[in-house]
């Protein structure tokens, strides 16, 4: 039920505004429901969709939802940190499902890297390398993207379209286009999450700059500066901070798109984690996804600090 506002005590035009007010407030209410209805009605139909292509079996199957995670449950959590650390199991039956102490790296007779630290520290270096070459060209090409800055509409357009072309495509879709060039490995996997970081820094990039403000540019090209002194001078200085910000979270995304590129031969640990899913290997694959989980975790604690040494604490703080 609407409540309304009395309005004896309004003047005309003041009463006018109320009862505007309160036609606009009961259609926005009224288009609230209609889409929660529209909503409604297309999750049934894809649900509805999805149990007739599945013969009849989605909604049988719905109970079932977290069967999976159940058989992930290894027989002992200890195993969890042994498969980790690749300490040898009590239950070892000579199987590959408990051969943890195999996949050490070791540097000398007696100490060793352990296999998923090892492969964890290739996606890590997969996702730096990229991003470090993603930010290299994004940061050269958006310039020559930024209306503000480049007068020149043909080479503005080619730009941008480049950089589009480089972002069509998802990290797995171009990995494994190198994949059958350059066969398996960490390199396929570095020029696909290369190619689309330049693609989606290079448009993130070019924004921040048609958004900067363009005096001290002004300036320089008043006293005689040629082009790139007034970017390297009157730009740089103002996108710097935000650029760092998007630097770092680009990292982020490429550490989870180096392991799933992993997945499909492009090393690192998703090739790890594909098999330790596949064979039912429970300890391994609890131990893999907890890898996972502290290092983005590491990363981004990592990108917040160093954001905020950049950028000084007085940013983060709270206006008096």
């Amino acid at each position: 039920m609407v409540t309304s506002v009395p309005t004896r005590h309004l003047s005309e035009n003041g009463a006018l505004i109320e009862r505007h007010w309160q036609e606009l407030n009961n259609r926005r209410r009224l288009y609230t429901w209609l889409g929660l209805a529209i909503l409604a009605l297309t999750l049934f139909g894809s649900l509805w969709f999805a149990n007739h292509s599945n013969a009849g079996k989605f909604f049988d199957r719905l109970p079932h939802f977290f069967d999976f995670v159940g058989h992930l449950m290894p027989r002992d959590p200890i195993e969890i940190g042994r498969a980790l650390f690749d300490l040898p199991s009590p239950y070892d039956d000579g199987s590959f499902k408990y051969n943890y102490p195999e996949g050490r790296l070791y540097l000398t007779e007696s100490l060793y890297i352990p296999e998923y630290v090892h492969k964890m520290l290739e996606t890590v270096n997969i996702a730096i390398f990229s991003t470090v070459i993603g930010v290299f060209f994004g940061f050269i090409l958006c310039f020559l993207a930024a209306r503000n800055l480049m007068p020149n509409p043909w080479v503005r357009g080619i730009v941008r379209r480049l950089m589009e072309i480089l972002r069509a495509f998802p990290e797995v879709v171009i990995a494994g286009f190198f994949l059958a060039i350059l066969s398996l490995g960490p390199i396929p996997a570095i020029a696909a999450v290369s190619i689309h970081t330049i693609g989606a820094l290079g448009k993130l990039f070019f924004e921040v700059v048609e958004n900067a403000d363009m005096k001290p540019e002004e300036g320089l090209r008043a006293v005689g500066a040629n082009w790139i002194e007034r970017v390297w001078f009157g730009m740089v200085p103002q996108v710097l901070p935000n650029f760092t910000s998007y630097f770092l979270l680009r990292l982020e995304i490429n550490v989870r798109a180096s392991t799933i590129i992993g997945a499909v031969g492009g090393g690192g640990i998703g090739e790890l984690l594909r098999l330790s899913i596949g064979q039912g290997h429970e300890a391994k694959t609890l131990a893999i996804v907890l890898l996972l989980f502290a290092t983005i975790l590491a990363v981004d604690q990592f990108s917040a600090w160093l954001r905020r040494r950049l950028v000084g604490d007085q940013a983060f703080q709270l206006a008096q």
